[in-house]
Formats: structure tokens, C-alpha cells, sequence
């Protein structure tokens, strides 16, 4: 029972004391005063705690209802906080008249001043992702952590812990800010104490604990703030739809219902899997047996998937998400494997979050390159079913592989650039795609570079295009400077190899461009350049979008606001190419001097621009 000892200490110092161990958990370790909703559902957890009869001494705080489940190690209390005010007050537990009386101080904080108001991520911004475990290693005495179930770092192994941590990603906010991105997602950083190939994040095991590998819960909070003070927006990868296998609850179970397939796993028995048919969701043929399979199964062996149809784990779930938002000053949440969990749930869950921060932002990943599957999740969207998810964004696959094929592609009536006019032409059917997040790449597939066969100007072109879409960009760590997967591709220890300059003694260090080659340098620059401009390019965030079909392996993009345009230009001519500008004299630029946006060149938009090449052509009317 030391790992329990271990997590009483935990809980202790977030905010609870006992007067006894008779109760080990309490969840939320803390709440707040004047929350949008004043209800809170209190899981406490400790032995025979539900023959217990809890009374609160405090008058402002009511108890609404216990609820019990057939699991006596947990009761859950329901309060009504409406005339509650910030301080700590006791909650008693007796087993009737002459009994000890065992309490707890339960503490109320209060609210930072505006937290209904955070402000989201928008097309404005530009989001770098990170694998923490992978990026930089800033403090070497949490490599490894007593008392957890991995052991050891080796970064001679690409699927075992490498010590990256949060004190890496503090100490390097400087350059994230540098290169001009304006917000930050993290893969997970909550606890996965699991045996093996635990550096991920997915498969947490505890939902209100940081992995101390990464750091503590002070390091999260001071990464948030110092994030805030350089202009960098705070998104929070969550995953509701399952936990790992080493989760505390899998030792006691608060109830039999609590994940799905529970007798399954109880069994051993292999069919408890998800069948991953994500279109379940959409279609109005799909059997049940195909329904549940892919809402109730498991995503692996090591990640049981959680029933969010128990109302108690409902509320438990919504109410951790905002602990995190309120404790951290999120800007945003990205919500893991969006599809798999139950949908009237997923509704429910964003629309507790929206109605409690009306500005903030969420995020689903649906792994689909069918962008009817995509639009479906985003609120406001015209669901024959009559399904209102309340999600603002999805992400945006279809467009990603439209991009990566179009340029990659030789050229012909139905291939190549027309792949790109045309997946950028089913905007029609999203409710706002100025709200969803397009991405090269990130942690789960190859490197654009790797897609694109390590062709530098294909992957600048791929890069700028995505960049000047009306969307919200996504860049993965070390696209700067050509991180690849070429020698396994699509291996995902290798895809999340080590940013270059994060550990003592690296020969190459990103940071700093010491041993970088000259084309990685190039690259870097390139896109500092292109993020930098794009800070302030109203235009880019939100401007008038206009674009021409493809014609002699060429495709122009506009996007105009007031006096600025900024013209996007990409060919895949392989010998010098001059483009007739008559074509394109709707946009009302004839005459007028334009500046490369990359070289600063001034140029003159008169009958012709001479086109080099292949590759891309970004023009600015900005000075």
C-alpha cells in the first residue's frame, strides 16, 4: 500500500487535510467560489467510507444528495455552492450518534479576476506542438522518480523515456516566441506510471496528477504564466475517452459500470477492442453491434476505455477539465480521440465548458480524411441526426492530406495542385473553417519533410500554403530545422526524436543554430520570417480568401483585408515560367508594387511575373 501512502501525500499537500487515513481520496482536491455552475460532485474514496453519514458544519454550503454505488469504498456528495464563499470548510463522517466522527477541510479558492473570459486560440495564432519527453531536458534530477513503474531513461531507445520535462519547455519559451508561433500544446502531461513506453502521455493514470518525471503542479502553473507573459496561449492535451491500465482505479473499481467491457477485462477476453469504425457516429445504416464496438471498446490493451454514460464519471470528467482550465489559465484544450467516446457525452462535456468560458477554445482530434466526418463535429453544424456537438474546432485532415498529395503529385487534369483548389473548395460545407486547425504533421505521423520525399521547396510550399489558409496553423517541434522519419517512416518513437540542443552535450542545438547544416538554417529562417509577418497580417486572420484553379502547374491563393494583400504563389514548373497576370485582374493589384515576403525584393504586378523553378512565391502589398 505505499503507492496509496504516496497519493494520500499528494492529495494532502494539494489542498486537503484528515484527521485520519480512513479516507485516502478526495477528487477535486480543490474547487472555487462563484464557478458559472455552483454544483460540485465530491468523489471521495477511502475503506467502508459509504456506511459513513456526511454532514457539512458550514451553513452557506448545502448538501443536495450521497449517492452510493455497489463499490462501499466511494461516496460521492453533490453540493450546492451558490452561496458559497472562498475558505475551507469540514465535512464530517459519522456512523451515527455516539460514533467518532472523522472530518476533512475541503478548501474553496478564489477565482482569478476575468478566468470566465479567457480569451481562445484563433486564426490569428500559430500553435507548436511538443512532445515534452522529447524536446528539451531541463531539470536532470526528475529523470527518473522513485517509487514509479518505469525505471530508467535510454535515448539510444526511441520508445522509452528520454527526460525532457517542463522546466526544458520553460527555459526555451524565448525562442518559441522567437520564431513567431503565439500559442503552445503539449502533449499530456499528467502521470502515465505504466512499466513501458510510458514517455507518450496518452494513457494516463492518474487525471489530477503531473507526471513528476515532467515536473510537479507548481512547474505546470509557472509554465502557463511565463507562457502568458511572452504572448503564448496555453492548450492542454486531455484524454476523456480512456485512462491506462495502471490507473488507481483499476485496482477498486468505484463501480461496475465505470469502464466498458469491464467483466470483459475482468475475463481477459480479447473482444473488448474498439473496432475503430469512427463512422458509426455519422451513419444512419450502422448497426448497433458496430456502434458499440467502436464507442465502448478499448483503443488497446493498455488503455480501458471509460463509460462517460455513468453520470457520476460524467461529472467527474467534466469537472476535472475545468479544474485544469481554472487552475492553469488554459487557453485552450485539445481533446484526444474525440469520436471514440459517447457523443451525447462529448456534447455535454463542451458545452459545460462553453457556457462556463464563452471565449475559450476546444479542439477535437477526428482522425478523418473525410471532411463530411470532420464538419460534424463543429458546432453549428446542419447534422441530418440533429447533433450539436458545441465544439468550435476540429482538426483538419482532409486538408492536411490534400496538401501532401497535391504536392507531391505530377500534375494532370485530376492530380497534383486541383487536389488542394479542391479540398480548400469543401470549406463550403464547414460551419466556420477559419476555426479549424490544420497541420503538416504531427506526433502520430510521419514528418512533412519525410512525406515529401525530403524535397526542400515541396515542404516550403506545403509549409506557406498551410500557413496563409484561413485556418488555425499547427507546426510539430523541429519542422524548423527538417526533423524526419525517413529511415522508418511513420515509426512514432522516431517521428518524436529529441529536439536538437535539448540535453547537454548535443552536437547540433537548435536553440542556438550551433552545428545546424545550412539547409536546416534555411529552413528555420524561413519560417521565423513567414511566422513573424504572419503575426500581424490582418489579412492572413482574417481576410477575404480568393483563389484560381490550377493552370500549367500553377495555383494562385489571395487573401485580402483593407490595403493589404498577400498573394501565395506555388509551381511546379521545372523550367523558368512566366504567369500571365490578366487572369487574375478581379483582385485589383495591376500597377501596384508588391514585396517578397521572404526577400524583401520589391516587385511590380504589371502583365507578368517570371516565375522560377518550381516552388513558391509569397508577395505581400504591405510595406
Amino acid at each position: 500500500m505505499i503507492y496509496k501512502r504516496c497519493l494520500f501525500l499528494v492529495n494532502l499537500l494539494l489542498g486537503i487535510s484528515l484527521s485520519a487515513q480512513q479516507i485516502e481520496r478526495l477528487e477535486p482536491p480543490h474547487w472555487w467560489a462563484g464557478m458559472h455552475n455552483p454544483s460540485l460532485e465530491l468523489m471521495i474514496y477511502g475503506e467502508d467510507i459509504a456506511r459513513f453519514t456526511p454532514t457539512i458544519r458550514d451553513a452557506a454550503i448545502l448538501l443536495t444528495e450521497v449517492k452510493r454505488t455497489e463499490n462501499e469504498q466511494y461516496l460521492f456528495l453533490q453540493l450546492d455552492l451558490s452561496k458559497a464563499t472562498a475558505g475551507s470548510f469540514t465535512i464530517d463522517f459519522s456512523q451515527g450518534e455516539g460514533a467518532p466522527v472523522q472530518s476533512i477541510d475541503y478548501k474553496l479558492k478564489s477565482r482569478t479576476p476575468g478566468a470566465r473570459y479567457l480569451a481562445g486560440f484563433d486564426s490569428s495564432d500559430v500553435i507548436y506542438l511538443i512532445t515534452p519527453d522529447r524536446f528539451a531536458n531541463g531539470d536532470e534530477t526528475n529523470d527518473v522518480v522513485p517509487g514509479l513503474l518505469e525505471q530508467s531513461i535510454d535515448r539510444a531507445n526511441d520508445y522509452a523515456r528520454h527526460g525532457g520535462d517542463i522546466q526544458g519547455i520553460i527555459e526555451h519559451l524565448d525562442y518559441i516566441e522567437r520564431m513567431g508561433f503565439t500559442a503552445l500544446w503539449s502533449s499530456p502531461l499528467l502521470i502515465n506510471d505504466m512499466p513501458s513506453y510510458s514517455y507518450h502521455g496518452y494513457a494516463i493514470t492518474d487525471l489530477y496528477r503531473v507526471d513528476p518525471r515532467f515536473g510537479s503542479l507548481e512547474d505546470y502553473i509557472t509554465l502557463s504564466k511565463k507562457a502568458r507573459e511572452k504572448g503564448l496561449k496555453l492548450i492542454m492535451d486531455q484524454v476523456i475517452n480512456h485512462i491506462g491500465v495502471e490507473h488507481w482505479w483499476m485496482e477498486d473499481l468505484p463501480a461496475a459500470d465505470w469502464i466498458n467491457y469491464q467483466q470483459g477485462y475482468e475475463r481477459q477476453e480479447s473482444t473488448r477492442y474498439s473496432n475503430h469504425r469512427r463512422t458509426v457516429n455519422q451513419d444512419q445504416y450502422a448497426s448497433q453491434k458496430d456502434t458499440e464496438g467502436m464507442r465502448d471498446g478499448w483503443f488497446t490493451e493498455a488503455m480501458p476505455d471509460l463509460n462517460q454514460r455513468n453520470p457520476l464519471l460524467a461529472t467527474y470528467l467534466i469537472q476535472n477539465s475545468i479544474w485544469w482550465i481554472e487552475t492553469l489559465g488554459l487557453a485552450g484544450i485539445r481533446q484526444d480521440t474525440y469520436p471514440y467516446p459517447d457523443k451525447a457525452f462529448m456534447a455535454e462535456w463542451a458545452g459545460a465548458i462553453m457556457e462556463a468560458y464563452p471565449n475559450f477554445s476546444i479542439v477535437g482530434e477526428e482522425w478523418s480524411y473525410n471532411p463530411l466526418l470532420v464538419a460534424y463535429w463543429q458546432a453549428g453544424a446542419h447534422n441530418p441526426d440533429g447533433y450539436q456537438s458545441n465544439l468550435r474546432s476540429s482538426m483538419d485532415f482532409p486538408m492536411q492530406q490534400a496538401v501532401v498529395s497535391g504536392i507531391r503529385e505530377a500534375e494532370s487534369w485530376d492530380k497534383g495542385l486541383i487536389k488542394l483548389y479542391e479540398g480548400l473548395a469543401n470549406d463550403f460545407h464547414y460551419p466556420r473553417p477559419n476555426d479549424l486547425m490544420v497541420f503538416p504533421d504531427n506526433h502520430d505521423m510521419s514528418r512533412i519533410y519525410t512525406q515529401l520525399n525530403e524535397n526542400i521547396k515541396a515542404t516550403q510550399m506545403a509549409l506557406a500554403y498551410l500557413l496563409v489558409l484561413p485556418r488555425i496553423p499547427q507546426l510539430y517541434y523541429g519542422t524548423e530545422v527538417l526533423m524526419d522519419d525517413s529511415a522508418k517512416p511513420g515509426d512514432h518513437g522516431l517521428i518524436r526524436t529529441d529536439f536538437p540542443g535539448g540535453w547537454k552535450g548535443d552536437a547540433r542545438n537548435a536553440f542556438t543554430t550551433e552545428g545546424l547544416s545550412q539547409e536546416q538554417l534555411d529552413m528555420q529562417r524561413f519560417l521565423q520570417k513567414l511566422l513573424q509577418y504572419r503575426k500581424n497580417s490582418k489579412a492572413i486572420h482574417s481576410g477575404k480568401t480568393v483563389h484560381f484553379a490550377p493552370e500549367k502547374g500553377v495555383y494562385v491563393l489571395f487573401r485580402i483585408q483593407g490595403a493589404e494583400t498577400v498573394v501565395c504563389i506555388l509551381h511546379k514548373n521545372k523550367e523558368p515560367f512566366s504567369l500571365d497576370l490578366a487572369r487574375f485582374k478581379e483582385i485589383g493589384l495591376d500597377g501596384k508594387s508588391l514585396r517578397n515576403l521572404l526577400t524583401d525584393e520589391v516587385l511590380s504586378w504589371q502583365d507578368s511575373l517570371q516565375l522560377g523553378t518550381g516552388g513558391l512565391l509569397l508577395l505581400t502589398t504591405k510595406d
